[in-house]
């Protein structure tokens, strides 16, 4: 089973911090629309007699929001005559707050679209107009009630931290407004200033707080949801028992994946059992898109590969993306998916974190296998570890 993301990459407007392709040409919608259903048909002929499915749809942007219904519509209506009918799906919508009507939620039900993720940041409607964000505090509210009242029952919001002349309590204030909200799944950021974004050149590079702040913040985060009742399933993501998310999990724990569109990437195992699964000690090809509307819209109306290009993820390539993929997740790089030299290499250069109390190995007897993952004091130097263990 494998995850399939269309990236939808329009937005009204532009966010100061920003990193992800998108564009403002919104006139451009059903044009595109209409080139990302024929790559679909072009990319799943070969899928399709296999009876293979997608075990999770992702729309993510930009602002997926800013599609019609009608739009959305053709999109879902192109997955199911492509691909094997879904069982038990998890489809996400990326939304921005102010989107979403009570009219718009009732749709996105009708299309059985059953998990909206909103871009929230933060609850100070002074910080969302520095970060150029189109919502206020108060349309949160409003898309949360609305999204409840027709019915849905998956929620995730993204928060960030970190601001300029944000303080510790600033924060916090964030942290309980969240939990207040009673959504299912919360992801958080740390506000990164990315090169090439206007934050970057109004920052000059800097980041925007320092690093005692930012993991004094990093800790609270963890506490206040935790004790809540939320599951630190990922560095970055909490969760309501059962509420993970199913797609994102599937990169974190390397199972292939369809990416459509412009900027998409998509991942393809070297090999599968007849049952389908996944050995994860082969690695496979990454492979992405043109990372440009009219160039993507271009190719596809004139029968071309929309794919800029691809990279074997084999041997120590593939080791080293487990290292930095799967340790960012509570159970962590499981070492049977690991080649014997990958094996020996990983504890050999873990031993002293291990050691220090950063690492820990955790054996499961359902079925049995030993994970290597983080402990809480290894969270907060995980880029570190991850490093030192990585074949370079």
């Amino acid at each position: 089973m494998a995850g399939l993301y269309i990236h939808i990459p329009f937005c009204r407007t532009r966010c100061i911090y920003c990193g992800f392709y998108s564009t403002t040409m919104l006139e451009q919608r059903q044009r595109y629309v209409d080139a990302v259903c024929r790559e679909m048909e072009k990319r799943g002929e070969r899928r399709e007699k296999r009876g293979e499915r997608r075990e999770t749809i992702y729309l993510g942007g930009g602002t997926p929001s800013q599609l019609t219904i009608a739009q959305l519509e053709q999109l879902l209506i192109y997955i199911n005559k492509v691909y094997a009918p879904l069982t038990n799906p998890e489809i996400t919508i990326e939304c921005n707050p102010d989107d979403v009507t009570v009219e718009y939620a009732e749709a996105l039900t009708q299309l059985g679209i059953n998990r909206v993720s909103m871009g929230v940041q933060t609850f100070n409607d002074k910080r969302l107009r520095f970060l150029n964000r189109r919502h206020t505090s108060c349309q949160v509210y409003e898309a949360v009630s609305h999204l409840r009242q027709v019915g849905t029952r998956n929620i995730s919001i993204d928060l960030m931290y970190g601001f300029p002349n944000e303080t510790l309590d600033d924060w916090e204030r964030d942290i309980d407004t969240a939990l207040n909200l009673n959504v299912e799944h919360i992801s958080a950021y740390c506000l990164m200033v990315e090169e090439g974004t206007p934050l970057h050149q109004m920052t000059k590079g800097k980041e925007a707080t320092d690093e005692e702040t930012e993991r004094a913040m990093y800790e609270l985060l963890i506490d206040k949801l935790t004790a809540a009742g939320y599951e630190h399933y990922e560095i970055s993501n909490f969760a309501k028992p059962s509420y993970r998310s199913r797609h994102n999990s599937s990169y974190w724990n390397d199972i292939p994946y369809i990416g459509l569109g412009a900027a998409a990437h998509s991942y393809k195992p070297h090999q599968t059992s007849p049952k389908g699964e996944v050995d994860l000690r082969t690695g496979g090809v990454r492979s992405w898109n043109v990372s440009d509307l009219k160039e993507y819209i271009r190719r596809i109306e004139n029968d071309e590969s929309p794919v800029e290009d691809s990279e074997l993820i084999e041997g120590w390539t593939h080791y080293n993306d487990r290292i930095t993929v799967a340790l960012r997740t509570c159970e962590g790089l499981e070492l049977n998916t690991l080649t014997d030299e990958q094996r020996d290499y990983c504890m050999k250069n873990a031993r002293r974190f291990l050691d220090d109390g950063l690492l820990k190995l955790t054996t499961y007897h359902s079925p049995l296998t030993t994970h290597l993952s983080l402990t809480r004091k290894g969270l907060f130097v995980s880029d570190m570890v991850m490093s030192e263990l990585m074949r370079v």
